[in-house]
């Protein structure tokens, strides 16, 4: 008597090392090309390419980008236990797809891994933007905007949670701090 256990399909994620830079495009081809390979089209249910929103203050304006978590890299959601031959022909003969992590006998990801990874790209579609740069204390950054523009200062604390610095800044010979958001600040190079 066979139980659901064993009649379910459980689905692997695989992991396929592709030229850098290309991550996206490598995802709508390997998407058309499901379109038109049975193989592929009955084996592949997602293919993936986790990425955050980050910005930097530039000139003292937010810019917003889009960055790969691992660059050179597309995930690919593979249904049934186990990747077969034919899958793997199909997959590798895609131009710009380089081979498996994991060469000829690619293993599927742990469950934790995949888990952490999508927890990842769900965590930075809720926040939507995280600080590409973080701050330290001790470094020299620039005001950009406010009272204090274009004054230079030293950072003595970073408040992640709020976004917010406390800025040494040097005012008619006295240290006097200031408190600015990460919007305020520029890095200084």
């Amino acid at each position: 008597m066979a139980t659901e256990e064993t009649t379910e399909r459980k689905n692997n994620w695989y992991v396929l090392r592709v030229l850098s830079g290309k991550e996206k495009k490598m995802k709508q081809y390997i998407e058309k090309e499901m379109e038109h390979n049975n193989t592929l089209k009955r084996n592949i249910s997602q293919v993936l390419v986790p990425t955050e929103k980050v910005y930097q203050i530039k000139k003292g304006k937010k810019v917003v980008n889009e960055r790969n978590f691992f660059p050179g890299y597309v995930l690919v959601e593979v249904e049934g236990d186990k990747l077969e031959g034919d899958v793997i022909s199909a997959l590798k003969e895609i131009n710009g797809v380089m081979n498996f992590l994991g060469g000829s006998q690619p293993s599927p990801l742990k469950q934790s891994e995949i888990n952490r990874i999508l927890g990842k790209v769900d965590q930075a579609e809720e926040s939507n933007e995280t600080m590409n740069e973080p701050f330290i204390v001790g470094e020299t950054v620039k005001i950009t905007d406010g009272p204090f523009n274009d004054f230079d200062g030293t950072i003595e604390e970073v408040n992640e949670d709020k976004k917010k610095l406390k800025v040494i800044v040097k005012i008619f010979g006295r240290r006097t701090p200031v408190e600015l958001n990460f919007m305020q600040v520029e890095k200084q190079q």
